[in-house]
């Protein structure tokens, strides 16, 4: 949330048409939940067309909330247990096994914690709200704690990757093959990213990653193992302080959420698109350029401007929170 004095009114820019009518999830919305004031991962449901899994940053219990894009409003909140008292919940994921992935890697001191958490818990088949027991695993990292807000876990493999968040450009981590609940999980560094990483998310296809910051995101083509290409610039709309990013079931879009009371999830295509997240594009602008402040089209004129403003309001978010 925004330190008291340092919440400045956006207007959003949109970087794509909006999604077809007829495929439900590929349109932007609002989330009307006054419960989610920091809205800090987004995953689009695979059992329930049209609905997305969001999550607080910090929160009064372990919970998840199912939106409904075509309405704004919540369907269902999923109480986590098994999994003790969340820290700073940053992402949420999908595997390929239909189970949620909820990434409690968020560390604020940079360092002061050894050791983070990510849960897993089946989707629910029915929307409502209920109590779900779910696994939780520890992580640690081979070269040190870091912060983080990117978890993804690749929808063809099931392997769990975190993009650490550092201001200059982080890291890729990659899990183990397979996480133990019995001992930590420990993530090793496998490729540089070039941005201030906030979210990332894979296509339906497994084939591109997309990582988004404050300001921009780039587009990277996968070769396996934690291999990346650089693909381009995605067009990330701005928005007061852009926390999430995710697919949309079809792959044909990618949505972009926000913090803050009623927040937006703006939806850009990905360009080139022709369904099930196969498209060359990726979602990506121009294919030069680097850095988190990456925008295409008619977010360019007022990058500039607007851009100082963002960070002086994200710097003093970070001062306040470190000051929790």
């Amino acid at each position: 949330m925004w330190a008291a004095g340092a919440a400045v009114v956006l207007c959003a820019v949109t970087g794509g048409p909006a999604g077809a009518a007829d495929e439900p999830g590929n349109e932007g919305f609002t989330i009307e939940d006054p419960r989610i004031t920091e809205s800090s991962g987004l995953v689009a449901s695979r059992a329930h067309p049209g609905v997305y899994w969001t999550h607080n940053d910090q929160d009064s219990g372990a919970y998840l909330y199912a939106v409904d894009s075509r309405t704004g409003k919540t369907v269902a909140r999923i109480t986590m247990t098994g999994v003790g008292t969340p820290r700073d919940v940053e992402a949420i994921s999908m595997g390929p096994d239909g189970d949620l992935y909820v990434g409690d890697i968020g560390d604020n001191f940079h360092g002061k914690w050894s050791y983070v958490w990510v849960y897993k818990l089946p989707e629910p088949k029915e929307l409502k709200d209920q109590t779900i027991r779910a696994t939780q695993y520890v992580v640690k990292y081979a070269d040190g704690p870091r912060d983080a807000e990117a978890l993804m876990v690749h929808p063809k493999t099931g392997r769990v990757y975190i993009a650490d968040k550092q201001e200059d450009g982080g890291s890729l981590y990659q899990g183990p093959a397979t996480l133990s609940s019995a001992r930590p999980n420990v993530f090793r560094r496998v490729a540089s990213t070039d941005l201030w990483v906030t979210d990332g998310a894979f296509s339906p296809d497994g084939r591109r990653l997309a990582l988004r910051g404050y300001l921009g995101g780039v587009s990277y083509a996968w070769k396996g193992e934690g291999k990346i290409e650089r693909e381009g610039r995605l067009r990330v709309p701005l928005q007061r302080q852009g926390e999430s990013v995710a697919y949309s079931p079809d792959g044909s879009h990618l949505m972009y959420g926000t913090e803050g009371e009623q927040s937006d999830v703006e939806a850009v295509e990905v360009e080139g698109a022709k369904g099930g997240g196969s498209s060359a594009g990726g979602g990506s602008g121009d294919g030069d350029g680097g850095g988190d402040g990456a925008f295409s089209g008619g977010a360019a004129k007022g990058a500039v401007a607007l851009g100082v403003v963002v960070l002086v309001a994200v710097g003093l978010k970070r001062v306040f929170r470190r000051g929790r």
